[in-house]
């Protein structure tokens, strides 16, 4: 008689479990590695240009240690980029900062075209970056694309201006909901009537996960106080 073949599946079965399981282990560190050291690369390829070839990390290395020796330098341009930012973060606090800065928006204010670009860059920044407006604080539930049809929003800011007046005047509280789309690549902005909202208790970050993952990891329950 012949033997069964099951030893030989159990074994085919335990390495396709541990390749599995190697996969969760080992993916997100892999990606997390690759997306960081590629944004650095993209980084060091805007910021290096700018900087005098006489002081490129490429030629401070063939000056020390000969003209063949050659080392792959990264993250020589996020570190301009860090100390530039902060000092300009630093001369903006102080009067003659913001005097030039104010003088180089009201230039800009002049180009029609450009102006329109720097104020929506500029309100974004500040939407996300200024610590005393904050943005996304709240995830609901809202009716889209069709009755019947849910998904995940994160309420921003109140509308203001024209949009509060022609929204005030259909008779209904309304609230900017942005709708993301998976993978959070784009999305949407939609003014919805506030009473149809669905508001959970889900934090941003654990919508913004379900979201990217298109339905896959959903957030843990919250235990019981």
């Amino acid at each position: 008689m012949t033997e069964p073949l099951h030893p030989r599946r159990g074994f085919l079965a335990g390495l396709r479990a541990s390749f599995l399981t190697g996969l969760v282990v080992v993916l997100p560190v892999g990606l997390t590695i690759y997306v960081v050291w590629a944004v650095i690369g993209w980084i060091d390829g805007w910021i290096l240009p700018l900087i005098p070839s006489y002081y490129q990390p490429d030629a401070i290395i063939r000056r020390w240690f000969g003209p063949d020796y050659e080392f792959p330098v990264r993250g020589v341009g996020v570190l301009v980029f860090l100390v530039f930012t902060i000092f300009m973060g630093w001369v903006a606090k102080g009067l003659i900062g913001r005097s030039l800065i104010r003088r180089g928006e009201d230039l800009v204010d002049r180009m029609p075209v450009v102006r329109s670009i720097y104020g929506a860059i500029k309100q974004v920044a500040e939407t996300f970056f200024n610590k005393k407006e904050q943005s996304f604080d709240k995830v609901v539930l809202v009716e889209f694309p069709r009755a019947g049809s849910w998904a995940l929003g994160f309420v921003s800011t109140r509308p203001k201006g024209e949009l509060a007046e022609r929204l005030a005047a259909m008779g209904a509280e309304m609230s900017a909901v942005f709708v993301g789309l998976t993978p959070f690549t784009s999305g949407m902005l939609l003014f919805v009537p506030t009473r149809d909202l669905v508001e959970l208790d889900m934090g941003v970050d654990d919508a913004a996960k379900l979201i990217v993952s298109g339905g896959l990891v959903y957030p843990l329950p919250k235990e019981p106080r």
